[in-house]
């Protein structure tokens, strides 16, 4: 499910893989995330980098966490609208055949997404 690389600090990419999980519908609403300690442990982290990860997704109300329940998907999490995934899709392959990088197509969007005030 989530795969450490990069530079980004460990806790940085759990969060925004976790994020992608969700938008993408990988997973769903009220879908139970495994424990930190699992997760810590299968991603050879610490359980407090994994923690932080967690509180900072309940923060932001992606995830909720209840004792005897485990962290869940919060119930008010939606997903990317369908034309947006299938055209991602078609911009990581399209990266993939050109042989440019996640981080490379990242800053590519990123340097073309307009600015809040200019639209």
């Amino acid at each position: 499910m989530i795969v450490l690389s990069g530079s980004a600090p460990p806790a940085d990419q759990i969060r925004d893989q976790i994020r992608g999980l969700v938008a993408s519908g990988q997973l769903a609403s009220h879908e139970r995330l495994p424990s930190v300690r699992q997760l810590a442990h299968d991603l050879g982290l610490a359980s407090g980098t994994v923690a932080k990860a967690y509180r900072a997704l309940e923060q932001e109300g992606l995830l909720v966490t209840r004792t005897g329940a485990g962290t869940r998907v919060s119930p008010a999490a939606t997903t990317t609208h369908r034309a947006v995934l299938q055209d991602a899709r078609a911009l990581v392959d399209t990266s993939l055949e050109h042989n440019t990088s996640m981080e490379e197509t990242i800053r590519i969007i990123r340097a073309i997404w307009p600015h809040p005030n200019t639209r």
